[in-house]
């Protein structure tokens, strides 16, 4: 039986009071700190002030536990606008501030189809508004936007963990390789990227993600138009 599904085992008053919810909220909260190399059952029973195998009765290993952190975190994830096109917006937006929000997410977004409850709900919710696209062509839709809205977030996240392992912000890298890239392209070798990097708009990370989804919708929507 999955762990959605496998009750709890009764509150003992003696001890002090647990439930599966308390162990994910827990462990979420070591995650959000330390990563999620800083969760394991006994930081998590220290937590909660319980003897580790106390936790045994409401889950089975730690893969469950990582199961059930990110659902948890799914229940932030919604589609908050109507038709297709907002619903599919919205939702990667979602998706992208949950991850910002707990970054230990993007770690375990791309993998297995999530089934916790919080996840099919929010499925169920990008599902209703996708229907006038035709049954088949539903999952690749959804497929595209969740590759490319896990893609991007991903990009994200490893770009600030090498700025905290460096110690290097974006202006600091720029300052010590702008010599070098600028060397780089005066030798006229790279002309189309010399152009790109000395022409094109520079965006921040809020307008790149913006603006890719929009390339994104909008093939999808020329497509399903031809």
């Amino acid at each position: 039986m999955v762990v959605w599904e496998r009750p709890e085992p009764p509150d003992r008053p003696a001890l002090a009071p647990l439930s599966r919810e308390r162990i994910v909220r827990a462990a979420i909260e070591l995650a959000d700190a330390d990563g999620l190399d800083a969760v394991s059952l006994r930081k998590i029973a220290t937590a909660l002030d319980v003897g580790p195998m106390r936790l045994y009765g409401y889950i089975a290993s730690k893969e469950e536990l990582l199961d059930l952190m990110v659902d948890a975190a799914h229940a932030g994830i919604r589609p908050a606008g109507t038709g297709w096109r907002e619903a599919l917006r919205s939702f990667a937006e979602a998706m992208r501030r949950t991850v910002h929000e707990h970054e230990w997410l993007a770690d375990l977004l791309g993998g297995r189809p999530q089934l916790g409850p919080n996840a099919l709900a929010g499925g169920e919710a990008v599902m209703a508004e996708l229907g006038d696209l035709g049954v088949d062509a539903v999952m690749p839709v959804v497929s595209a936007v969740n590759a490319y809205t896990i893609g991007a977030v991903r990009r994200e996240i490893a770009e600030w963990r090498a700025e905290r392992a460096t110690g290097m912000d974006e202006k600091r890298w720029q300052a010590e390789l702008g010599p070098y890239l600028r060397r780089t392209l005066a030798t006229g070798e790279l002309p189309a990227l010399a152009t790109v990097v000395r022409d094109a708009v520079h965006l921040d990370p809020d307008e790149t993600f913006r603006i890719g989804l929009d390339f994104l919708l909008d093939g999808i929507e020329a497509r399903l138009s031809s």
